[in-house]
């Protein structure tokens, strides 16, 4: 069963650290690409990050760049998002998602990626 599990949100201060985990069952995680979204209460789910599986390219947005660093352990089955420097703004669920064939990457966008995990919450606050 293909299965894709976030973990390590959590309440963080401003300027603060977190390291999300997306852990993936039944399928090799390292021949996909990997995409981190977010969605806030009120807002549209919108990309954070992606990893492609071809040549191991990364994208980020611009909100996020010089912040956050995506990274796969192909060993261990999971990728990661490292972020540094969390702001307010930075706060919502994040998920972690897939698209449905191996080396297929049409960019960082929602509408590429077709498997999600449950998603996991981050909190910014003081």
């Amino acid at each position: 069963q293909v299965q894709l599990v976030e973990s390590g949100g959590g309440l963080v201060q401003p300027g603060g650290s977190l390291r999300l985990s997306c852990a993936a069952s039944g399928y090799p995680l390292e021949y996909y690409a990997i995409g981190w979204f977010r969605q806030a209460p009120g807002k549209e789910r919108e990309a954070v990050s992606c990893i492609n599986s071809i040549d191991g390219s990364t994208f980020y947005a611009d909100s996020v760049k010089g912040r956050f660093t995506i990274s796969r352990d192909n060993a261990k089955n999971t990728v990661y998002l490292q972020m540094n420097s969390l702001k307010s703004e930075d706060a919502a669920v994040y998920y972690c998602a897939t698209p449905v064939s191996a080396y297929r990457f049409n960019g960082c966008v929602v509408g590429g990626f077709n498997f999600w995990g449950q998603g996991t919450q981050v909190t910014v606050s003081s």
